[in-house]
């Protein structure tokens, strides 16, 4: 049986943000989007949503690649009580990003990581703090004018013009972005003995 740790990673995922930072990392990886029906039901705490809907992620792409090391993210934004995922329409994208104007909300980001072949799954969880700017209506939808808010958790975009809109981050920059690096990396290393070549 080959070792995991041997071949490259594959990330479950069709976000192109994920990519980008495992890419940046200098990690050799490449990409298996997962046929899952992701999980949708606000009975659940954003945390149980998120690692739930990451380790089905995961474990559908592991179950064709039994051999291989595979990594799977799940990221929604919570505003007090309320799990903001990806908008269903511009309407909906510029209510989220109104409801989060002028004040701070959370990003959960939940990582899973598989090595189906040799019985070792690794979940963990990162949450950030983001705090946006005040600004008015016709400069929230200005903003929806530079990005693409349909396909981001709470219609926007931390990586592309966040500082239009964000005020300050506290904790993973790359959290907010779709996959936490840092905490990913010490998983990846103490875990599974993978490390980005030097």
């Amino acid at each position: 049986m080959s070792n995991p740790a041997d071949q490259p990673l594959i990330l479950a995922s069709g976000s192109p943000r994920r990519r980008d930072l495992l890419e940046e990392a200098g990690y050799a990886f490449e990409v298996v989007k997962p046929d899952v029906e992701e999980i949708e039901d606000p009975a659940r705490s954003i945390r149980a949503l998120t690692r739930e809907n990451a380790r089905l992620k995961a474990e559908a792409v592991a179950g064709s690649h039994p051999d291989r090391l595979v990594i799977a993210a799940d990221t929604l934004v919570l505003r007090d009580d309320t799990a903001l995922g990806k908008p269903a329409d511009a309407e909906e994208a510029f209510a989220m990003i109104r409801s989060l104007n002028g004040r701070t909300h959370q990003v959960f980001t939940a990582v899973c990581v598989v090595a189906q072949a040799a019985g070792r799954e690794v979940e963990f969880s990162v949450v950030t703090d983001v705090t946006f700017k005040h600004l008015r209506d016709e400069e929230l939808r200005h903003y929806h004018t530079l990005i693409e808010p349909m396909d981001k958790a709470g219609a926007y975009a931390a990586q592309d013009h966040g500082e239009v809109i964000i005020e300050r981050v506290e904790g993973s920059w790359t959290n907010v972005v779709g996959l936490p690096m840092e905490r990913l990396g010490e998983v990846l290393r103490a875990e599974f003995g993978v490390a980005p070549p030097s």
